[in-house]
């Protein structure tokens, strides 16, 4: 007599798990992976200035400054000279500029101040400060930089501290990096939740923690 025992049929209602198509799960890893590539040593770099800004007071070093002085040829004073116009900023002249640069091996570009008696250049950049003084009524050139050591100019680009439009741009593509990065990581650890159970509550953690630090331990 043949069996009449069958393996029961699947419910009509039974939720079928969708699956992520090959294509878009290609996809996925490729942009997960370029991203960690582009973002890998901007993470190093951040990730360590972060310390050492969190503890800046502890690894600050001295600053160490460097002045240098000069004097205008007096061919260059007229370019100079006070007068009676009112305060306003605007580039050296160009001849001075040249001329300040080669005596003083500074870069002069930028706009200064001028003021009735005194031409200030601020030359502020990573890691330190700068500052070039002309004297309208007697020509005299001081020129000083201040260096606070490597630590302190890492943390600078980190802050993106008179770092320049080119810094600029890099930050922006590595914020852009990182987040292409932590979104398709957000997206693979779903894929493999189920395989891992301490995926979400690692993920709640991460948000979490900082949340309660925030409320419980930071106050204005």
């Amino acid at each position: 007599m043949a069996s009449t025992s069958s393996a029961a049929p699947a419910p009509k209602n039974a939720k079928k798990k969708k699956k992520l198509s090959p294509f878009w799960l290609k996809q996925l890893h490729s942009w997960h992976w370029i991203s960690s590539a582009i973002s890998l040593i901007g993470l190093l770099l951040f990730a360590f200035t972060g310390i050492t800004l969190n503890h800046a007071a502890d690894v600050e070093g001295a600053p160490q400054t460097v002045e240098s002085k000069a004097t205008l040829p007096p061919k260059l004073m007229p370019l100079v000279a006070s007068d009676d116009q009112p305060d306003s900023k605007k580039p050296l002249p160009s001849d001075v500029a040249k001329w300040v640069g080669a005596a003083l091996k500074r870069n002069t570009a930028g706009e200064a101040e001028w003021s009735a008696t005194e031409i200030y250049l601020a030359q502020p950049r990573p890691g330190g400060d700068g500052w070039i003084s002309i004297d309208r009524e007697t020509g005299e050139v001081t020129a000083e930089t201040t260096t606070r050591g490597w630590i302190s100019y890492l943390n600078d680009l980190h802050k993106g501290r008179n770092a320049g439009e080119a810094w600029k741009w890099f930050l922006d593509i590595f914020a852009g990096a990182c987040f292409i990065f932590a979104l398709t990581g957000l997206l693979l650890l779903q894929l493999h939740a189920a395989k891992r159970p301490i995926t979400w509550p690692l993920v709640i953690a991460g948000l979490v923690i900082p949340a309660l630090i925030a409320v419980v331990f930071i106050h204005a």
